[in-house]
């Protein structure tokens, strides 16, 4: 409860503003936005559902100051104009109206904004890609310098008439202002380039003008990119050498990390521990004197007021956390931690959805982040029962639904365990965090009276039959793919050979120093990168052999892509893609390469990674048994078709449709 962690809820007063407890939930970008830069009603109640559930202080995600050369993404959010002023004034009433205070950020893409989308070529510091493959940018000249520093003060102005309490300004994360500080980026000989003092000139224009236009009681807020973790780039004794000549208007450094090619440090990657930036935030702190936001896979309660009892920082920054659960702090302030609904750090549904696909975002463990839990307050009008069939994560959202919304729910599990491929899977140390999800899922389904849960128990007619079923669930997952190849199905599973299974079922026995040891790994999907990130950094001469013309596939998130990347970088993982696997021997694999040569892979552990394939061992069963219609069937997850885990949470939401379709909710 609220006494088990005093430091979170503290009152903090910067300026005449006090903000009633240390939870910040930072700027994410959400592509919610209406398509001409206005906030949309959907957006709206995202913001608020997240005030509501506690939060301090609320950012909204970065605005664009100059459109369309500052643009970033196709539908941002704009403050160029007044026209953008009475939506905004309408979300900043709302989240008034549920106690918390809000600020906006305001930024110009600079680089990171993309010709193809916004019609007009791109501008910086000098004529570097804010990515690798990016296009080149033209410099500004010192008049469009100045031109846009106006407008970052014009902006700020009009979100103080919008009701905003607070402003940050974007100075990281290889946007505009990061671009003339970063030496990575910033090229130019004149008064803009070249030392620190050079380099920061523009954001301390900036600042100054900010400060000129929201006059000297609304707090500013800078974010900064206090290491940007790349050879020749600032490290946090150039960043803390560099705030010196804008830090004076100050009054919040929101302390973050990276640029876009390290992405992972920017919106870690899983594998990082909880609150691992703090350090960051520390320093500046000490050197400065201001308060400082941190930030960084902090999920846990205890996590985030062990930093600020240290003292690191004076607020906690919670975005993707939020994203999972905005009742985040509530349910720490109440006694209802166990309930939090953490995040894993997949970045699939929001930087894989924003970053990679330019989509609005989606979240794996929350079905409704826009919506909350509205579908709560629906309740069936009469008697229902429904029967799940497989206790992965899919078929537990399925049942926690429909127990929620009023059904008698009876969930059926042939091991003796719920979860599915996610417990798997999370025993790689790396995945850890995916064990939160269905842990959370167990939580759940056991306040929930009228859900009955049966272990080891095999879905067999009579037994469903006996439980009277309107609605029957089939939710049993996937197993490994195994192709019809020469000496595969002999050799899996036994000796050297193993799937992906194989290897989770055999971590304790693989030494923690594989030096000398050849792993080779068939299959660069998720699971085959998941071996070779458990294997490579051990040591061992790691191998990934992929049929497809490239290793790092597309339908990985970009902070994977990133990460997998340096990993394979750094232990020097041999990448064969093109290569097809044509025969499988106790010790070697067969593979034919692009050139059409056939070749012998040896190796001390082999591992099978070439897909999941549907697993339906009682779907026909049920359409036969219960296929007249009297019974609804859905085939839901990765047994109606191998893919992620949001797709089966969406899909498991979604009973409410069907109980709807049914006459089971009016």
């Amino acid at each position: 409860m609220k006494k088990d962690y005093p430091h979170i809820f503290e009152p903090i007063t910067v300026k005449r503003t006090t903000f009633k407890n240390r939870v910040v939930m930072t700027p994410m970008g959400t592509n919610y936005a209406e398509a001409d830069g206005q906030m949309s009603y959907d957006h709206i109640n995202y913001y608020k559902l997240r005030a509501r559930g506690g939060t301090g202080l609320i950012i909204v995600e970065n605005v664009c100051v100059d459109f369309p050369t500052g643009s970033n993404g196709t539908s941002q959010l704009r403050l160029d104009h007044d026209m953008f002023l009475p939506r905004l004034y309408k979300l900043t009433e709302q989240i008034h109206d549920e106690g918390a205070m809000i600020a906006v950020q305001i930024n110009h893409a600079g680089a990171s904004a993309s010709s193809a989308r916004t019609g007009v070529p791109t501008v910086s510091s000098s004529n570097v890609p804010s990515k690798d493959g990016g296009e080149a940018p033209r410099p500004l000249e010192v008049s469009e310098i100045e031109a846009i520093v106006k407008k970052y003060g014009e902006a700020a102005k009009r979100a103080v008439t919008a009701g905003f309490d607070a402003v940050e300004i974007h100075a990281g994360h290889s946007y505009l202002i990061s671009q003339f500080l970063s030496p990575i980026y910033n090229k130019r000989t004149d008064e803009f380039g070249g030392s620190a003092e050079n380099r920061a000139r523009f954001a301390k224009m900036v600042v100054e003008e900010v400060r000129k236009q929201v006059g000297p009681f609304t707090p500013i807020l800078c974010r900064i990119s206090a290491d940007e973790f790349l050879e020749g780039g600032n490290t946090l004794e150039d960043c803390l050498e560099y705030l010196q000549y804008f830090e004076k208007e100050v009054d919040i450094f929101n302390v973050s990390a990276a640029l876009n090619p390290s992405l992972q440090y920017q919106i870690d990657s899983n594998c990082y521990p909880d609150g691992w930036r703090s350090y960051l935030a520390k320093a500046v702190k000490e050197r400065y004197g201001k308060p400082v936001i941190t930030m960084g896979n902090i999920r846990s309660p205890k996590v985030a007021n062990d930093i600020l009892e240290r003292g690191d920082a004076d607020f906690i920054g919670i975005g993707r956390g939020l994203i999972a659960d905005p009742d985040w702090v509530n349910k720490a302030e109440f006694g209802c931690e166990e309930d939090i609904r953490k995040c894993i750090s997949c970045n699939i549904g929001c930087a894989g959805n924003r970053i990679g696909n330019n989509r609005p975002i989606r979240c794996t463990v929350n079905p409704a982040v826009i919506e909350g839990e509205a579908y709560k307050k629906l309740k069936v009008n009469k008697a229902c029962n429904v029967v799940v069939v497989g206790g992965g994560t899919t078929g537990m959202e399925a049942a926690c639904t429909a127990a929620e919304v009023g059904c008698t729910v009876f969930l059926i599990e042939k091991a003796d365990h719920l979860g599915g491929l996610a417990v798997e899977i999370s025993k790689f140390p790396d995945k850890s965090r995916l064990r939160d999800f269905p842990d959370y899922l167990q939580r759940r389904m056991a306040k929930l009276h009228n859900l009955h849960v049966f272990l080891g128990t095999e879905a067999t007619p009579e037994f469903i039959r006996s439980l009277n079923p309107d609605i029957i669930v089939n939710s049993t997952g996937s197993l490994p793919l195994i192709l019809p190849i020469p000496g595969l199905k002999e050799n899996v599973g036994k000796g050297k050979v193993q799937t992906v299974l194989g290897v989770i079922n055999n971590l304790p026995n693989y030494p923690e120093d594989c030096t000398g040891k050849k792993v080779v790994v068939i299959g660069a999907g998720a699971v085959g990168l998941d071996v070779v990130e458990f294997f490579a950094p051990r040591g061992a001469d790691t191998t990934v052999i992929e049929m497809l013309p490239y290793i790092i596939g597309p339908a990985l998130d970009p902070i994977t892509k990133v990460s997998i990347a340096d990993l394979m970088k750094k232990y020097n993982v041999h990448q064969r893609p093109s290569t097809a696997l044509q025969e499988v021997k106790p010790d070697c694999f067969v593979v034919k390469n692009p050139d059409g040569s056939i070749e012998e892979v040896d190796f001390d552990y082999g591992c099978i990674c070439m897909g999941l394939k549907s697993n339906n061992p009682v779907l026909d069963m049920l359409n036969k048994e219960f296929g007249d219609g009297s019974v609804e069937i859905m085939n839901i997850g990765d047994s109606k078709r191998q893919r992620r885990i949001i797709d089966g949470t969406e899909e498991g939401r979604n009973i409410v449709k069907v109980l709807q379709k049914r006459g089971f909710i009016d």
